[in-house]
């Protein structure tokens, strides 16, 4: 079982994916993500490749009405995917597959993310006093998780 802030990273990747499908920030999120996915093997890179490609493509030619339903789907698809992910590595590797899905999700910083973080090494958690995020104490840095 993660703990809450490896959640909240899984979660914010969800997002980051669904948010980086229709930017200029794909064609390297989607290299990132999938080679993340892949742990080396060059198949299964391939596999997530597609799998990301169907989601752009699904976002993508999602009608006004139904996009909402879809982004919010594709989200909790790939946070699966990253708890699963995370849930199956020891605890160095762990860290080292947080730090690099942090590091994808920072090529969305400038392009107005919904997840805007910082990683850096263990974690502890507490409360935003504002309410509307959740910060994680990360090394010598924060995880902020805010919605949008």
């Amino acid at each position: 079982m993660l703990n809450e802030a490896l959640t909240a990273l899984a979660a914010a990747g969800g997002a980051g994916v669904v948010q980086a499908a229709s930017t200029d920030a794909w064609a390297t999120l989607r290299q990132q993500i999938a080679r993340l996915l892949g742990r080396g093997d060059s198949e299964r890179e391939r596999v997530e490749l597609e799998r990301l490609d169907r989601t752009a493509s699904v976002l993508g030619s999602a009608a006004a009405s139904e996009i909402e339903l879809l982004r919010v789907r594709q989200e909790a698809s790939w946070q699966a995917r990253f708890e699963a992910l995370l849930e199956s590595l020891d605890d160095r590797e762990q860290e080292a597959a947080a730090a690099s899905l942090q590091l994808a999700l920072q090529q969305l910083d400038g392009m107005g993310s919904q997840a805007s973080q910082s990683w850096t090494g263990n974690i502890d958690m507490h409360a935003d006093a504002s309410g509307s995020s959740k910060v994680y104490q990360v090394g010598q840095g924060n995880l902020n998780i805010s919605g949008s």
